[in-house]
């Protein structure tokens, strides 16, 4: 589990998140069924790589962590991680009885163990990460007020940022209280996992070669490799059985159990985040993931948690694309428990450059 000691409860530890070759590049774990354990070895990487390494502090007061990376077919690290090491950074910080430099006026630090969990962050992807490379992370002690704690994250490599994070904490409190309803959609029972729909007529629209096109075979090599190594079990509800005002429903859920611990379910959720939240942009526009020639990237990304949520149990995240401008796409999601409740909201802009006329099918990296 995750907690102010940083550790990851041993039931859950498994292999290492990437194991080098004789080159020293981290190996790309292959496809392999859950019969051989491979979906609780999928969750040990994603918490090998959750369980930062405390640092010390640096000149400047700030706390320093360091934390490895999952292995990319692409060789760029996924923004989902280290939204997640980010929000494990800044949540080893809250509650550990010690505080940055007060300003006047500020109150005194909350204590040692109290107990403030995060309720939302905003960060900005700045450059692209080498998935082969660590990542340090420095936290620095924004504000320690009586209900809320504030926190600025850096990841860094080669001592330049790949994200810029703000993170906001808030001692538990009782006030207004309403949400939205979830959509009316089918359950996860009732759909196959879209790593089994990949490459098929029936797979999600954002994973369908363009109109005219067909995926070759390395393509859907390349994306079932992928899909089959992620710690995230996504469910694609069919176009169909959507609601009007719903862009695309995914239910998800981890590839096994989580240990006990709120606060590593919020950072799981923030990776898990990540995954699928652009594919209504793209399919706004007639473009898929195979779009050969497609730029797509991740440029911001906020996450809001609402109520606490378990991570290995199913959640429905409803997205929507309100609009396109200037190469930029903003997609907005909500993440609902499977009894209704709202757990989460995000938004999230990227930038879309499509292809040049005459490109092909292949996967968009």
């Amino acid at each position: 589990m995750v907690g102010t000691d940083g550790q990851v409860d041993g039931a859950r530890r498994g292999t290492a998140a990437a194991v080098p070759d004789a080159a020293g590049v981290p190996s790309w774990p292959e496809p392999t069924g859950p019969e051989d354990g491979a979906r609780e070895r999928l969750l040990d990487q994603l918490l090998d790589v959750l369980d930062l390494r405390a640092e010390g502090v640096d000149d400047r007061g700030q706390d320093v962590f360091g934390g490895q990376t999952l292995p990319q077919p692409h060789g760029r690290v996924f923004g989902g991680q280290v939204l997640a090491q980010a929000v494990v950074a800044a949540t080893r910080t809250v509650g550990d009885g010690r505080a940055g430099a007060p300003a006047p006026g500020d109150p005194p630090p909350p204590a040692a163990g109290t107990a403030r969990p995060v309720h939302s962050m905003h960060g900005y992807f700045l450059r692209a990460g080498d998935s082969r490379l660590p990542i340090t992370f420095t936290v620095e002690r924004l504000r320690d007020g009586r209900s809320f704690t504030a926190r600025r994250v850096h990841a860094l490599q080669h001592g330049r940022p790949l994200l810029s994070m703000i993170a906001s904490f808030q001692t538990p409190a009782d006030g207004v209280d309403h949400q939205v309803e979830m959509p009316d959609v089918p359950g996860p029972e009732e759909l196959r996992s879209t790593v089994d729909l990949l490459g098929t007529p029936e797979a999600p629209p954002a994973w369908q070669p363009p109109p005219g096109d067909e995926l070759d075979e390395a393509a859907r090599t390349w994306a079932v490799r992928w899909a089959r190594s992620r710690p995230v079990d996504l469910r694609h509800v069919p176009v169909a059985d959507l609601p009007p005002g719903v862009g695309q429903a995914v239910w998800l859920r981890t590839t096994a159990p989580l240990p006990d611990d709120d606060a590593l379910h919020r950072a799981v959720l923030a990776f898990a985040s990540d995954d699928s939240l652009l594919e209504p942009v793209l399919v706004s526009h007639g473009l898929t993931w195979a779009t050969r020639g497609l730029r797509m990237t991740s440029l911001d990304h906020a996450l809001w948690w609402h109520r606490p949520a378990r991570v290995d149990e199913w959640l429905l995240y409803a997205q929507s694309s309100p609009t396109a401008s200037g190469a930029r796409g903003l997609a907005t999601g909500r993440l609902h428990r499977r009894d209704g409740v709202l757990a989460a909201s995000v938004a999230q802009e990227g930038l879309v450059r499509p292809p040049r006329p005459g490109a092909g099918a292949g996967i968009a990296t």
